[in-house]
């Protein structure tokens, strides 16, 4: 039995333009095409349909008063993650990608590489959402782990590519991961179920004269990260 094919360059071209979006406009989605949008992420797939992934869209007053208690938290290091990170996670090809990566976008911005002050302010600025009018947070029950973090994952490309399709731009963003407390407290949430993050999307309608969405950055090649065996 073979797969349906619905429309393959179309697949694509959806695919091959969705980019992370590090710049946006101030007009916000209209209500009906993010209630269209949320709607069909909701088809993503899950562990025997468990689906258990939770969302807070946050726009409006309560995203501006998100931003400033995020960049308010940051500059005083008060750090609160759900989940464990470390930086030394990536090593070898996997380290080389992303410092390749580091080194487009700060190269499109003419930040330096050690330009340190620079840089810290852009990342200030990505806990404004880089301008978006909204916000996706994407939430895992308490008890969850590594499996029903695949589920999010699935979850969140499935919404990217949803927001691609209706010409919204986006950015996924694990910082804001990095201050779950605070996120939980500005939203009103504390207490009430303690529901994990995992990262957040910001979303928008793109500022297309801005040089930084303009970067493209590599990808591997399909030898390097597939194999075939029968």
């Amino acid at each position: 039995m073979t797969a349906t094919a619905y429309a393959p360059d179309h697949a694509e071209k959806l695919i091959r333009a969705r980019r992370a979006t590090r710049a946006f406009g101030p007009d916000p989605v209209p209500e009906d095409t993010l209630r269209a949008v949320f709607s069909l992420a909701g088809a993503a797939p899950s562990h025997s349909n468990t689906q258990p992934w939770h969302v807070e869209v946050v726009s409006g007053a309560a995203r501006d008063r998100l931003s400033a208690d995020l960049v308010a938290a940051h500059a005083g290091k008060r750090m609160s993650l759900d989940f464990p990170y470390r930086d030394d996670l990536y090593t070898g090809a996997y380290a080389q990608r992303r410092h390749e990566a580091g080194a487009a976008m700060y190269g499109a911005l003419g930040i330096g590489r050690d330009d340190h002050e620079e840089r810290e302010a852009f990342n200030a600025e990505s806990l404004n959402f880089y301008g978006a009018p909204h916000v996706a947070l994407l939430f895992l029950p308490p008890n969850a782990e590594e499996r029903m973090a695949a589920d999010l994952g699935m979850y969140g490309q499935t919404l990217l590519l949803a927001m691609t399709a209706y010409g919204i731009a986006s950015c996924p963003q694990g910082l804001l991961s990095f201050y779950a407390d605070t996120i939980r407290d500005s939203l009103g949430i504390s207490g009430t179920s303690n529901n994990k993050i995992l990262f957040g999307i910001s979303f928008g309608y793109a500022d297309t004269s801005a040089p930084i969405n303009s970067i493209t950055v590599p990808r591997a090649e399909l030898h390097e990260t597939t194999h075939f065996r029968s």
